[in-house]
Order: C-alpha cells, then structure tokens, then sequence
C-alpha cells in the first residue's frame, strides 16, 4: 500500500493537491492511504518550506505546486 501525505495548513491549493493525489492513485487502481499534514513542524520535519508539497511513502516528490493528476501517476 502506498503512503501519500499531503503537506500543508490546508489552503486551496493543499485541497486541490488531495483531488489530484486521489484521482491519481483511483485511476491506477493502487491501494493507498492519505494522511494530511498539517502541523508545520511536522511539515519541516520533511525539510519542505513551501507548501503545499506531496509525499509518497516519506519521501517528498513537489514541492509549491499542484501537479496534474498525469504527473503523479508517474510518481507513484
């Protein structure tokens, strides 16, 4: 099962980021749990000072950008 977190305080852009990381793991039909992280030092803890940022299984793939659906395919 894959880990995707989602880092951020929960603006538009970290919920537009969930849609997208979802959509994503739906369409490749893989099992996966979401977390959001939404405590900042949780999210430094990461090293990411720009958010919102997705990491999958710990390790943090974006960083400031909501990528396409397309594109985090590929990163799981």
């Amino acid at each position: 099962m894959k880990k995707i977190q989602i880092l951020g305080t929960g603006c538009p852009k970290c919920k537009k980021l969930t849609e997208n990381a979802e959509a994503a793991a739906k369409d490749l039909g893989i099992e996966y749990s979401l977390e959001k992280v939404t405590e900042i030092n949780e999210i430094m803890k990461f090293g990411v000072m720009i958010t919102p940022a997705l990491a999958i299984d710990g390790q943090v793939k974006t960083a400031g950008k909501v990528p396409a659906v397309e594109e985090i395919k590929k990163m799981l």
